[in-house]
């Protein structure tokens, strides 16, 4: 029985470590044609004490960006978190066209719960006929189960935003909201979640492959 339980176990992890993303909405702009921008900026808005979570998030979407054939440039190469705090509206888009970019996507984390819950040390249930119609089976059985010691664990979830939006006309061209679970790492949480929404606007065709065959 143990031997099964640690095959159970092990194919759980497997698992849980696929993946840790999933959008859950997504929107493009009506009528929107892709078309080729000469810079693209992509913009993290994160609040979280780590900064290299922001770094990673930018670089990783950045690289996808780029496998498509855009040229993008990362805002923790070109901006800090405040450079536009103090600005009007017409003042950050001058700011902005001043340096080369004429589109800007935004990652957006929109909030983080954490919550803990209870796992019991054993919660499957026993076929009737193999473990209950013999009296020390079903003691045995429940024995363990009863007395196995169960452990407190917690579970963390992300909620992101992220927009296309385009200089020149101001407008929004696309936009998605997704949630993450208990990435296995910051590293694992950014790869994720740059091909999820790079492949997601090139599927409602709100950005286009400039490379054949590129991002996969």
């Amino acid at each position: 029985m143990k031997k099964y339980q640690w095959i159970i176990f092990i194919l759980f992890f497997i698992i849980a470590g696929c993946t840790s993303s999933r959008i859950t909405t997504s929107w493009k702009a009506e009528n929107l044609v892709p078309k080729q921008y000469n810079k693209i900026l992509v913009l993290g808005l994160i609040n979280e004490p780590d900064r290299s979570i922001r770094e990673k998030m930018e670089e990783h979407i950045l690289g996808d960006l780029k496998a498509l054939g855009y040229n993008a440039v990362c805002a923790c190469d070109e901006f800090n978190p405040k450079s536009f705090e103090a600005l009007t509206e017409m003042q950050a888009i001058d700011k902005l066209t001043k340096s080369g970019i004429d589109a800007v996507l935004t990652i957006v984390l929109l909030n983080k719960t954490k919550e803990k819950y209870y796992v019991p040390g054993r919660v499957e249930y026993s076929p009737y006929i193999i473990y209950h119609n013999r009296f020390f089976g079903y003691y045995r059985t429940m024995y363990e189960r009863v007395y196995t010691p169960g452990y407190y664990a917690e579970t963390t979830k992300y909620f992101w935003e992220s927009n296309l939006y385009e200089m020149g006309t101001k407008n929004l061209l696309y936009s998605a909201q997704s949630e993450s679970f208990d990435p296995v790492s910051t590293q694992a949480l950014a790869h994720e979640y740059g091909l999820m929404i790079v492949n997601d606007m090139v599927s409602k065709h709100a950005l286009t492959r400039q490379i054949p065959g590129g991002l996969k």
